[in-house]
């Protein structure tokens, strides 16, 4: 739902790769952002409501984006897609991040666009390191990459991941990316990339200073 710069650029790239794809917007003219080669239907109309659901063929999708302007809209969309239509894979485009958070309570994914764009020209502008390389949408979540602190050197992943409340999604070594188990051994040079919920993201760097916990 939405034909906007978002939607008509995700529907091209979806039918890039072979899925089938229905659009929907409330303004006809809208379509003219999808160019002359896309192949998928244009239906005219409200996407929350169902008639028009049902006219872009909902009941056969595997998923559903509302990526128009308006928050409402958007919400109102999903919440109909997933709870009416039984759709499970939906997602939402919210500018408002207060809400988003609410929404994603709820089950429902959403894109805070506010907030994933002003942390994206943080981390560009600031001096490096001082922000990760990924936060995700809600801003729950973060991956920062750090070479492994003097202290950690010869520890196992395990006992960083446990005592650090992190997890190590994988590791540069020697100009190689592996997948660390739980008999990894730190090396020096490593380069780790870390996911860390935000809310803990103080201790964690905390605890990669500070060295492993004598047991």
């Amino acid at each position: 739902m939405g034909c906007g710069r978002v939607g008509s650029t995700l529907a091209r790239s979806l039918e890039d790769r072979n899925h089938t794809v229905s659009v929907i917007d409330s303004e006809p003219d809208a379509f003219r952002r999808l160019g002359p080669g896309f192949n998928g239907d244009k239906i005219a109309g409200m996407g929350f409501d169902q008639e028009v659901l049902e006219k872009a063929g909902i009941r056969r999708a595997d998923a559903f984006a509302a990526v128009s302007s308006g928050d409402n809209s958007n919400i109102i969309a999903a919440r109909v897609a997933r709870e009416t239509f039984g759709i499970q894979q939906v997602v939402a485009r919210i500018y408002d991040p207060g809400r988003a958070e609410v929404y994603q309570r709820l089950g429902i994914t959403t894109v805070a666009t506010v907030k994933w764009t002003a942390d994206q020209v943080l981390r560009r502008i600031l001096p490096a390191g001082a922000e990760p390389d990924f936060r995700d949408p809600s801003g729950t979540v973060r991956v920062d990459h750090i070479t492994v602190p003097d202290v950690w050197i010869g520890q196992k992943t395990i006992d960083l991941q446990l005592q650090s409340k992190s997890r190590i999604a994988w590791i540069d070594r020697l100009g190689e990316g592996m997948l660390p188990t739980r008999e990894t051994i730190l090396q020096e040079g490593d380069m780790l990339h870390l996911v860390i919920r935000e809310q803990m993201a103080a201790h964690t760097f905390a605890v990669l200073d500070k060295g492993p916990e004598e047991s």
